[in-house]
């Protein structure tokens, strides 16, 4: 009489060995998903540790400078932005070792150049290229890891990731000027608007009672900053047409300037007309908020028109 054999679970597929099944335990992706993680944890951790010179020198740099002080905030917006889309991102998980090579390569080469060039870089520009090492082996850890097809699904927040490396000492000054410039001409163009009487000298203004200069600080860099970060966010959750996203994001640069040229201008006649301590007083301080929605105020019109034709989402309703 032939042995009885062990009963199977339904469900659980079996291998006949010599007249006996073997259970075969079937594979989790949970734990798979979860020994990536683990394993991109400790990548960041390293990474984290071996720069730890440069990421100190680059939170005393944002804490220090105003016209920094949002690089803190990007990479966690870039976790915000992966966590709410996780569901979407993580889908056809895989490796893929030839492209975080080549981005490990350019990281690497990037971190012997500064080496090598030593103190003829000024401190400003060794700082970006080493926060531009650190995102590249960031980017090149995720890509292998989790591979080709989650990497371009989470491509926004990766390349969002880059906005943490600080601007080189040569690009912020062309930065700055460009902005210096736009808003001291927006200034000239308001004043004749308005009918008050000024000379213009460059980029000071003379008026009767007060005269201003549209100095480097008033260039408002950190508050159109402010502003291209958030039209980026808004065009990623609101726009699916490319067309129309570099449309948006490229109009938020005329909004900078003209938003801080209508700054400059209220400031100029309140303190002409009405107190000249709103020259220096809590408004010029700090009224870069104001400014800053009003410039937000001015891109809804175009928000509105941009999305009207954008595809809805198909809603799929249960059986």
């Amino acid at each position: 009489m032939p042995e009885k054999s062990d009963s199977v679970p339904a469900g659980m597929p079996e291998l006949l060995t010599l007249g006996r099944p073997i259970r075969m335990t079937p594979l989790n992706p949970d734990a798979s998903s979860t020994r990536r993680w683990m394993l991109f944890s400790l990548w960041l951790a390293v990474t984290i540790i071996l720069f730890s010179h440069p990421l100190r020198n680059w939170l005393s740099y944002s804490l220090a400078d105003d016209d920094a002080s949002h690089l803190p905030v990007i990479p966690l917006l870039a976790i915000f932005v992966v966590c709410l889309e996780r569901k979407t991102i993580f889908r056809g998980i895989a490796t893929d070792p030839v492209v975080p090579s080549i981005l490990v390569t350019c990281s690497l080469a990037m971190c012997v150049i500064v080496t090598w060039a030593g103190q003829s870089w000024l401190p400003l520009n060794r700082l970006s290229a080493y926060m531009l090492s650190l995102v590249l082996l960031w980017i090149a850890g995720f890509c292998a890891l989790f591979g080709r097809s989650v990497s371009k699904k989470a491509s926004f927040s990766l390349l969002f990731l880059f906005l943490m490396v600080p601007f080189p000492q040569f690009v912020l000054d062309q930065v700055i000027y460009f902005l210096q410039k736009g808003s001291a001409e927006v200034a000239s163009l308001l004043f004749d608007l308005s009918g008050v009487p000024v000379l213009r000298d460059g980029f000071k203004f003379h008026l009767a009672r007060v005269s201003i200069e549209v100095a480097k600080e008033c260039s408002g860099i950190r508050s159109s900053l402010a502003l291209i970060v958030l039209a980026l966010l808004i065009v990623h959750f609101r726009l699916d047409t490319t067309w129309k996203k570099l449309l948006f994001v490229a109009a938020g640069i005329p909004v900078m300037i003209l938003k801080n040229g209508i700054r400059i201008v209220s400031l100029t006649l309140l303190a002409s007309y009405v107190d000249p301590g709103f020259l220096y007083g809590r408004l010029h301080r700090d009224g870069g908020v104001v400014f800053f929605l009003l410039g937000l105020l001015m891109l809804a019109p175009l928000l509105w028109f941009l999305e009207r034709n954008e595809p809805q989402p198909v809603s799929s309703s249960g059986a």
